[in-house]
């Protein structure tokens, strides 16, 4: 009952944090014509509630792709839908078709805050609890404080509150699916991970490692009984919650083809905006976008794309543990990230999400990646006007994680899993590889915090005028490209005897 108790203290922090940060500005408001995301969630219940299916994703009269097209699959369509029918019972003006447009009310502005917080309570909170009790690790304290630190992780609260988005709808359904399958619900988890796959085509980046995990299982229970039973039912559950979502679409080919366009814009290019990727940075010394065609530069990020997750996903086929899967969503999702066409700033929260799973039993490098994310966004927050709520849970998250989870006390070699990188140092045998990792994470914060400052308080040149958003997607991709480095190498390295007890247990 007590432990009960803590977790409901932690959840209403949780939702104090999101609260507070729901009451500043979000992103668009009051910047004609296009406003921004609050405005893109508020169309798309216009357009849903007074327009019919087929209409919903074709450019008419009345739905301008041009001006907030809808291009994120049929499970939002019908969200959005679910919320313009409440909108319409408070408020008809909210939903009303054209004259609704720009719609900035106090009222409204609440009621769009409510959904967000009514989706963090439905779907993500109660998985980030049912994961860190029953998936998880260690101590019911140390479970406590892992579901404290989750949400208070800055950067989905600032996108999906501040900047306005229902990440935490994708998010908490792909979460299900790994409490799911770490529970050995496997036909349970493959439907959640296809609900959220169904709600936003980015989750795409943890599908691998999803297909990888199952199918290994499967193997391993031999094709010729158990496991190919067990992939007949994934497959029907999966064409069957997939035919489900699309049904109002299948009846014309035209209609199909029209959403699959509409998630795919292959015509926007490589990269639009600073993201610390590796596109984005290599463009300060080669100018991609400019050298190579637009089918040229797809086929390159998809070749580079699969190269980098065909490690991690090799190894979790091979070995299809709870423990290799958590590492394979953080190396898929991150190797999407950094290579993958047409990212946006925002995508880092989908390998942010398998990085919080791994809070319990890599606890710096973990919060070292999750303080850097939320750095990543800084020139969107900065835009947003979410200057001060994105300084202000940085600093709850980084205090809170730091001292919650003990993770400046666990940086020996061991804790850190850093065994691969000692045999790369045979000339150096003598170094303290723990103590060298804490410096440098000192060093990053710093240098964090000093090119924050610098963003807000110093004009760039005039020939410069991105420089510091530069600096900081740079800085940030350095970050990110070290980091699938480590989870790689943790994750092809055997873990050390206490992790593969964990994962028999687990099993």
């Amino acid at each position: 009952m007590e432990n009960w108790s803590l977790v409901s203290i932690c959840v209403l922090l949780g939702l104090t944090a999101r609260w507070a940060v729901s009451l500043n500005s979000y992103s668009g408001a009051g910047k004609p014509p296009m406003f921004g995301d609050y405005e893109a969630q508020r169309h798309w219940q216009e357009v849903t509630y007074n327009l019919p299916v087929h209409e919903w994703y074709f450019n008419t009269t009345d739905n301008n792709l041009n001006y907030w097209g809808l291009d994120y699959p049929p499970l939002t369509a019908y969200h959005s839908l679910l919320c313009a029918h409440v909108a319409k019972l408070i408020n008809p003006d909210w939903v009303e078709l054209h004259a609704s447009r720009g719609h900035e009310s106090y009222g409204h502005k609440l009621f769009m805050r409510a959904t967000v917080l009514v989706a963090d309570l439905l779907i993500y909170i109660p998985a980030v609890v049912l994961y860190s009790f029953y998936i998880s690790e260690g101590s019911n304290k140390k479970k406590v404080c892992t579901v404290l630190c989750i949400l208070l992780y800055p950067g989905l609260i600032l996108i999906d509150y501040g900047h306005f988005q229902y990440n935490s709808i994708s998010l908490g359904l792909a979460l299900w699916g790994v409490v799911g399958l770490g529970l050995g619900w496997d036909v349970l988890g493959s439907l959640a991970f296809v609900l959220s796959l169904n709600y936003k085509q980015m989750e795409l980046y943890h599908s691998l490692p999803f297909f990888c995990y199952l199918l290994g299982k499967c193997f391993k229970q031999g094709l010729a009984g158990r496991g190919l039973f067990l992939l007949v039912k994934i497959a029907v559950t999966v064409l069957v919650t997939f035919a489900l979502c699309w049904l109002p679409f299948l009846s014309d080919p035209g209609q199909v083809l029209q959403v699959v366009h509409r998630l795919f814009p292959v015509g926007r290019g490589l990269f639009e905006d600073k993201v610390a990727n590796t596109w984005c940075s290599l463009n300060v010394l080669i100018k991609i976008k400019t050298i190579l065609s637009t089918d040229t530069q797809l086929y390159f990020s998809l070749t580079t794309t699969l190269l980098a997750i065909l490690p991690s996903s090799i190894k979790l086929l091979m070995k299809p543990t709870l423990w290799q899967f958590k590492l394979a969503l953080v190396n898929s999702s991150l190797a999407f990230f950094l290579f993958s066409f047409q990212v946006h700033e925002k995508s880092i929260l989908l390998p942010a999400l398998p990085v919080c799973l791994l809070l319990n039993d890599l606890p710096l490098p973990a919060i070292w990646f999750l303080h850097a994310s939320t750095f990543s966004m800084l020139p969107l927050f900065l835009k947003d006007g979410l200057l001060v709520p994105c300084v202000v849970t940085s600093l709850a998250f980084l205090f809170f994680a730091v001292y919650l989870l003990s993770a400046l006390e666990h940086c020996s070699e061991d804790k850190l899993r850093l065994g691969p990188y000692r045999r790369l140092l045979i000339c150096m045998p003598h170094m303290d590889l723990g103590r060298v990792t804490k410096w440098k994470f000192y060093f990053s914060i710093t240098a964090m915090a000093g090119l924050s400052f610098m963003s807000v308080a110093l004009a760039p040149p005039a020939q410069l005028p991105d420089l510091f958003p530069l600096l900081v997607s740079v800085f940030s991709y350095l970050h990110f490209l070290g980091l699938l480095l480590y989870f790689n190498m943790v994750q092809i390295a055997e873990p050390p005897q206490s992790v593969r007890k964990n994962q028999k247990k687990s099993n």
